[in-house]
C-alpha cells in the first residue's frame, strides 16, 4: 500500500533565497524519490512566496516543480493544493495545466479510516487577529478587488510589488539574507516544539498561547472524532498528542528544515529530507 505526504511553505521564489534554482530543485527530488511510494501528495499552501494568475498570465519560473506536478499527476498520484496566504490569489492554473485538486478552504476529510482536519493555517484562530490583520483579510479576500487588479495593475508591477513585500517581511524576521544564515545545509533544525528562535521565525508559544494549538484543541471540543489536524502557516515543526486519539503536526517548512509527514494507513511519521542522506 502506498503512502500519503504532507508538505508546506517552500515559498518558492523567495527573493530572501539567493539559490532559488538550488531551493527548487531540493523540493523537486523530493517529490522525485516519493513518486513511486505516493498515492497522494498534500501541499498545504505558500509552495510560492507570491502567486497571482490573470486571465491569459501566470507568474514566471517554476517550470522544475510544475513539470513534476505534472508528471505526477499523470503518473495517477493525487496531488492536492491548498491556497495560503502568500497564494491565495490562485484560481484554475494549476488545476488545467498540472491535474491538481485546489482547496480554497480548509477540509475535513476522511484518510484510510481516520479523520484528518488539512489547511494552511492562516486565520483559522480569532484569537491571532487584530484590526490590521482583519483589514488585510477583507481586502486579500475580496473578489472584486481581485478582479479590479486583473484589470488595472500590470503584471510586472504587481509579481514584483508581492516578491518584495514578501521579501522584506521575511529578512525583517530573520535579519539578513536567508543563504548567510543556513546555506541550504539543513543545520537549523527545530525539533519537536523547543522554544529556541533557530529559523527566525517566533518561536513555539506553548499549549496555552499558540493560536492554531488553541484552534484544534476548541474544535475538538464540538469534533472529537478528529484523528490528525495538519497545518503549514508557523514555520515550525511542531507534533503534539492531545489525548487518546488526537494529533496536531505543524509541518514547519522548506527553506531551512525540510521537513514533512508521511502517513502509511496506520501511522504518521514526521521527518526532515536531508538532500543526499535521507532514505526516504
Amino acid at each position: 500500500m502506498k503512502n500519503i505526504y504532507f508538505l508546506s511553505d517552500a515559498h518558492l521564489g523567495c527573493r530572501a533565497i539567493a539559490h532559488k534554482r538550488t531551493h527548487e530543485r531540493r523540493l523537486v527530488n523530493f517529490l522525485d524519490k516519493i513518486k513511486d511510494k505516493a498515492e497522494a501528495i498534500y501541499l498545504l499552501g505558500d509552495m510560492f512566496d507570491f502567486w497571482f494568475e490573470y486571465k491569459q498570465v501566470v507568474p514566471k519560473g517554476y517550470t522544475r516543480f510544475l513539470g513534476k506536478l505534472s508528471e505526477l499527476t499523470d503518473m495517477g498520484v493525487e496531488i492536492h493544493y491548498f491556497t495560503g496566504n502568500h497564494d491565495q490569489w490562485m484560481n484554475d492554473y494549476l488545476v488545467n495545466e498540472c491535474g491538481v485538486i485546489l482547496h480554497k478552504e480548509e477540509c475535513v476529510c476522511e484518510i484510510r479510516g481516520k479523520v484528518f482536519f488539512l489547511a494552511h493555517g492562516d486565520g483559522l484562530d480569532y484569537r491571532d487577529h487584530n484590526w490590521r490583520t482583519q483589514i488585510l483579510f477583507s481586502i486579500f479576500k475580496s473578489n472584486t478587488l481581485r478582479a479590479l487588479t486583473r484589470k488595472l495593475i500590470h503584471p510586472d508591477f504587481l509579481y514584483d510589488f508581492g516578491l518584495n513585500w514578501a521579501k522584506h517581511s521575511r529578512t525583517k524576521r530573520k535579519g539578513g539574507n536567508m543563504d548567510e544564515r543556513q546555506d541550504f545545509d539543513n543545520t537549523t533544525k527545530l525539533v519537536g516544539y523547543e522554544s529556541a528562535d533557530t529559523n527566525g521565525e517566533e518561536p513555539y508559544k506553548g499549549e496555552d498561547k499558540e493560536g492554531l494549538v488553541l484552534f484544534a484543541k476548541d474544535y475538538l471540543k464540538t469534533h472529537p472524532d478528529i484523528n490528525y489536524f495538519i497545518f503549514g502557516h508557523r514555520h515550525i515543526e511542531l507534533d503534539l498528542i492531545f489525548g487518546e486519539n488526537s494529533r496536531l503536526i505543524l509541518l514547519g517548512e522548506w527553506m531551512t528544515l525540510f521537513t514533512y509527514a508521511v502517513f502509511n494507513g496506520e501511522t504518521m511519521i514526521v521527518d526532515n529530507f536531508i538532500e543526499g542522506e535521507s532514505e526516504i
